[in-house]
């Protein structure tokens, strides 16, 4: 789409993005069930060893007296981004079918947009390597199915990110 004053490119389309964005949004549910049930990291030092899970991390602090640090830790990392994706399916899927927009869809739409900044995988992950980078002076570091579903999960966001164009959907939800 072109101004038609200075004709400058005000919009081009991005061809199969709605294909690219469905596809995102509808691997990310199973992505964050393989992270939330899998081990994520393994420590073995000392003779000792231990293995961990997103859900053991957030027992253990829910149990230190900080269950509210825990509640917003589980919602940043894995309840929104989960919510976000389920969002955009709801959004997109009826789409691609041909059916016409779902009941709802520009709130759900709109839901999915303000979600974005909130959904947190990504910065989790980066503090997760700062403090692998601190733990493996002391301990051998071991990562499990969790932490690269993690890692797909936050590049799934950042290609999903690319291919949006909410421009584009809400033109096909109006």
């Amino acid at each position: 789409m072109r101004c038609p004053r200075c004709r400058a490119v005000l919009r081009t389309s991005r061809p199969a993005a709605l294909d690219r964005v469905l596809a995102f949004a509808l691997a990310t549910p199973p992505l964050m069930a393989i992270a939330l049930t899998a081990s994520f990291l393994t420590l073995s030092g000392g003779g000792a060893r231990q293995e961990a899970s997103v859900i053991d991390a957030a027992n253990a602090v829910a149990h230190a007296n900080t269950w509210p640090l825990a509640l917003a830790v589980g919602a940043l990392i894995v309840a929104l981004p989960l919510l976000r994706a389920l969002a955009l399916a709801y959004v997109l899927l009826p789409i691609r079918l041909g059916r016409g927009p779902a009941r709802r869809a520009a709130r759900t739409f709109r839901l999915a947009v303000e979600l974005r900044p909130w959904a947190m995988a990504e910065i989790f992950l980066i503090g997760v390597a700062v403090v692998l980078v601190k733990v493996s002076g002391l301990a051998s570091v071991s990562l499990g199915p969790a932490f690269w579903s993690f890692v797909t999960l936050a590049a799934l966001a950042l290609m999903e990110d690319a291919a949006l164009c909410e421009r584009s959907v809400w033109d096909l939800i109006r």
